[in-house]
């Protein structure tokens, strides 16, 4: 079963916010199974062996190129052609929190039970926007 998941690197987000990328950078995949997925994220990309799980879903019947391309219609990728320090990783996202937030709001607009508050966002809630977007 396939698994798709969202990254981060601590050291890798420092380096992006120094080069003007923003400090919102993360890196979604789609791996075969946990195993391999954990052995991925372990191996690291652009360098940095800090990387971490923020989350992970099942991913049934989606490739990661297929995933990749839908969620570039949303959010911009740093070039992995252009930053030699990436080293070719593909799937490194830079995130537009402003999108991020629309998005919760829109969801909690939507829910008429959840009364509409300021939203704060998170890790996870980027990791899940990914997700989503990439599934979609």
């Amino acid at each position: 079963m396939a698994v798709i998941y969202v990254a981060r690197s601590a050291a890798l987000t420092a380096w992006a916010s120094d080069v003007g990328q923003g400090k919102h950078s993360f890196k979604l995949g789609v791996a075969e199974d946990e195993a391999s997925m954990k052995a991925a994220i372990a191996a690291g990309w652009g360098g940095e062996s800090d990387w971490k799980l923020v989350l992970s879903q099942s991913a049934d019947g989606v490739t990661e190129d297929e995933a990749l391309a839908r969620l570039t219609r949303r959010e911009k990728t740093i070039d992995p052609g252009y930053y030699p320090r990436l080293k070719g990783a593909t799937g490194i996202f830079r995130v537009s929190v402003a999108n991020v937030q629309r998005s919760l709001l829109m969801a909690q607009a939507m829910d008429p039970d959840q009364p509409m508050t300021d939203v704060k966002v998170k890790p996870k809630d980027i990791a899940a926007y990914l997700i989503r977007n990439a599934l979609a």
